[in-house]
């Protein structure tokens, strides 16, 4: 028998998750039986939408239910195979998260040839889930010309650091907005974003991003929503695309906050929002990682982790995503 260690929802959070609502608990596996594998997880991705989950009304995904290991991307490595389909020593992706070990049919992960198994947490970063999400949002709907203007919130994230860097590929001005002069200066220096607007040192958000702009937005990338994105209303430029990806300001919220008090700009400027979840569009997975991967080779992608040791700190580090304590994606590091 092998023992698992797994994470599990207790109780629902109400407000800002605290560590009280998980539980760490071990549990024997049984063996593999024909055509599953044992996988050890060797990193697991936390992610905001994962706060959404924890809800009993989920929006837009299955909510996590109580008193059973929560789930997610991870990425791990085959101990024990009896399939033919894989064999010990693969690497495989797998929605297995929150836990070290795990049974599974060996249809239900997928085998990857890493380009480089010294960053096997990449691929649940800028190969990713949040890498897909950034190309998907701003190639299929941001619809960028070269010139135009982007702007970005939570520009050092998992997707937003991608976001930044795929728009500067395309021949785009690129305004960021993040929290830290640490996370400004990396994304001037390191990734080549022309204006960053740390929003903590700023009194008011649209005028800081109208001295950015003066000229307008044209694509506006949301992954925070509340007064970013009423600052965006106000600075976009007529027939601009708003490409709806998260709001992790409201995650939280117990009760729901007021919204922007400028949303008729979406009629007067003819705008357009288009919110979307990358899971509905997995035929351009192929050509993102193809795509993304010769970026990096070449220098035009620069990745940035926070990396958290173990198991045990998982939830930690879940929770220092709402508090902005991560530079750039954050992944546990199971073994």
């Amino acid at each position: 028998m092998t023992t698992a260690r797994e994470i599990h929802l207790v109780t629902r959070p109400v407000g800002m998750p605290v560590p009280e609502n998980f539980r760490l608990v071990e549990r024997e596996l049984p063996a593999p039986a024909a055509g599953q594998v044992l996988v050890r997880n060797l990193y697991m991705s936390v992610d905001p939408y994962m706060r959404g989950r924890m809800r009993e009304d989920a929006v837009y995904a299955a909510a996590y239910e109580l008193n059973k290991v929560m789930y997610g991307g991870a990425v791990g490595e085959v101990e024990v195979s009896r399939s033919d389909r894989l064999k010990p020593g693969d690497i495989v992706l797998n929605q297995c998260a929150w836990r070290d070990r795990f049974i599974a049919d060996a249809g239900t992960v997928s085998r990857i040839e890493p380009f480089d198994r010294d960053h096997l947490s990449w691929y649940l970063g800028t190969l990713g889930m949040p890498g897909l999400t950034a190309y998907v949002g701003l190639l299929k709907f941001g619809e960028l010309d070269a010139g135009n203007t982007v702007f970005v919130s939570a520009a050092s994230g998992a997707v937003g650091a991608n976001v930044c860097q795929i728009a500067r590929l395309k021949g785009c001005r690129v305004i960021g907005s993040v929290g830290s002069d640490e996370k400004a200066k990396w994304l001037k220096q390191a990734c080549g974003v022309d204006q960053v607007i740390n929003y903590r040192n700023c009194d008011d958000l649209s005028a800081a991003l109208h001295e950015a702009a003066p000229e307008g937005i044209d694509v506006y990338f949301e992954n925070v929503g509340g007064d970013h994105l009423q600052a965006a209303l106000a600075n976009m430029k007529p027939f601009g695309r708003i490409v709806a990806c998260g709001m992790i300001q409201t995650y939280n919220n117990a009760t729901p906050a007021p919204g922007p008090n400028n949303l008729m700009l979406i009629v007067g400027k003819k705008l357009r929002i288009q919110g979307f979840i990358v899971s509905d569009h997995m035929e351009l997975q192929d050509q993102f990682q193809q795509d993304m991967v010769a970026w990096i080779k070449a220098g035009k992608i620069k990745v940035r982790e926070t990396v958290v040791d173990g198991l045990d700190n998982a939830v930690v580090a879940f929770l220092d995503l709402f508090s902005g304590n991560n530079f750039g994606k954050m992944v546990v590091k199971i073994q």
